[in-house]
């Protein structure tokens, strides 16, 4: 490993990015169901003809993905979403594989936890378990899993991520 300068603080979370098969879909999912703010979109880019974000998806994509199209979401903390639809996208669901290397889930905040879960089921999504109760009788925290109406996972907390301690 190179020879890296200590850095004196921690890098920010900008934002994820998520494909979906329905844009207009899940803009309307996690505005309506997650709060967050639409910022722009949908903007479409053509493989072909498709200017300076063409150029910028064949140095990251290759060729042949004929067009997407793309939104930029934001929670209430700043945490950026883009949410991306391609063409020659042929999944209907995503596939969460915890078991092999690469993301599969992430986690957003809510203290009402019951009735977040209630508004995913109601628009599409699935409860993966119970809510669990993180340290009874010591600390009101509890979390649960579910999937959005794509079948991203999404792990909900009630409380912060730094007071997760339970080690």
């Amino acid at each position: 490993m190179k020879n890296i300068e200590q850095r004196n603080y921690p890098v920010n979370f900008s934002h994820v990015g998520l494909t979906v098969p329905d844009l207009a879909k899940a803009i309307a999912f996690y505005t309506e169901v997650m709060g967050w703010y639409h910022l722009s979109g949908p903007i479409i880019v053509n493989e072909v003809g498709g200017g300076r974000l063409a150029e910028i998806g064949k140095i990251l994509y290759g060729t042949g993905w004929k067009q997407f199209s793309f939104a930029h979401l934001s929670s209430a903390d700043g945490i950026g979403c883009e949410l991306f639809e391609f063409a020659n996208n042929t999944d209907k669901e995503s596939v969460n594989t915890p078991f092999r290397t690469g993301m599969f889930h992430f986690c957003v905040q809510d203290p009402n936890i019951e009735e977040l879960v209630a508004r995913i089921e109601e628009h599409g999504g699935e409860k993966m378990c119970d809510i669990i109760e993180l340290d009874p009788g010591n600390k009101p925290y509890k979390m649960v899993y579910v999937k959005d109406p794509f079948g991203n996972m999404i792990e909900i907390y009630t409380h912060s991520y730094e007071r997760h301690n339970l080690g």
